[in-house]
């Protein structure tokens, strides 16, 4: 009896994580879902009507969903790598014994300890027209830039906004990685001869495969789900050039109503997202 009653402790201890996870992550999933096989009739008074897979369908052949998937691919496919590169220097970069860098750590954290709300209203502010950032470029005699209002440079600021946000939060999990190994391997390395490059290709970086393939699963995660700077900053503008699948998803629901094409949105993007994490986590498997 008394082997029973310790088989079932472990349990109950993470019981209540399980019932928040359960509560607050997945029943709005399954609510999503529900959601996204409906359509909602204003001649009816806002009833409820059933369509089954017809909202999938008709985002099958909407462009500017379309164009909202591609726009959030591309996204992905610079700000994650570029994130994850920052990151990591900045993490070698604080990793150094020298006097003060405590105190260097700590400025590198301002930008997280600051609401994304807040950063996003000074970033608008910097950007303006006639914003510090044009302001300093005018000191090199170089000619105002749109900077969110251009097709051009608009997704290229929303991806400068979330990494000056996104890059010392990661930097904390891989400063936590480098720091975790033994300084006997180093010293083990050069004493084989090992220059810097080979410790960091053959030593560094295939002990912190763990870490860099957590960040890069969960900064894949976050920036997927990006949502408040483009809402704050461009509303998916110029042309739809920052339209990410969530604020596509945000506008068809919450601007025009239509909360099941929204619903099937979200749940089409969380099947990219779930197949893209499948990948990561294949690539940095434990061999």
């Amino acid at each position: 009896m008394l082997v029973k009653r310790e088989r079932w402790t472990p349990y109950l201890f993470i019981l209540p994580a399980l019932l928040i996870l359960g509560v607050f992550r997945f029943w709005p999933i399954v609510i999503g879902l529900s959601e996204s096989f409906y359509s909602i009739s204003f001649l009816q008074g806002g009833a409820k009507v059933f369509t089954g897979l017809d909202n999938y369908k008709s985002l099958l052949g909407d462009p500017v969903f379309i164009k909202s998937v591609q726009v959030s691919v591309l996204f992905n496919l610079i700000i994650n790598p570029l994130q994850i590169l920052l990151s990591l220097g900045l993490a070698f970069l604080v990793n150094q014994r020298v006097r003060g860098v405590e105190f260097f750590r700590s400025i590198y954290l301002i930008p997280v300890a600051i609401s994304i709300n807040v950063s996003s209203l000074l970033w608008k502010l910097i950007l303006d027209d006639s914003g510090m950032a044009n302001g300093i470029l005018s000191l090199f005699e170089i000619g105002k830039q749109p900077f969110l209002d251009s097709t051009s440079q608009a997704l290229w600021s929303i991806i400068g906004i979330a990494s000056w946000i996104g890059v010392p939060f990661w930097m904390l999990f891989l400063l936590a990685g480098l720091q975790g190994i033994p300084a006997q391997i180093y010293e083990a390395a050069e004493m084989d001869g090992a220059n810097g490059m080979t410790k960091l290709f053959r030593v560094t970086l295939p002990l912190m495969r763990n870490s860099i393939g957590f960040v890069l699963i969960a900064d894949t995660i976050s920036n997927f789900l990006l949502f408040v700077p483009v809402y704050m900053l461009t509303q998916g503008g110029p042309e739809l050039s920052t339209n990410l699948v969530m604020y596509e998803a945000y506008r068809r629901g919450m601007i025009y109503g239509d909360f099941g094409t929204s619903a099937a949105m979200v749940m089409m993007q969380l099947c990219i997202v779930i197949f893209v994490v499948l990948i990561q986590s294949y690539l940095f498997r434990e061999k």
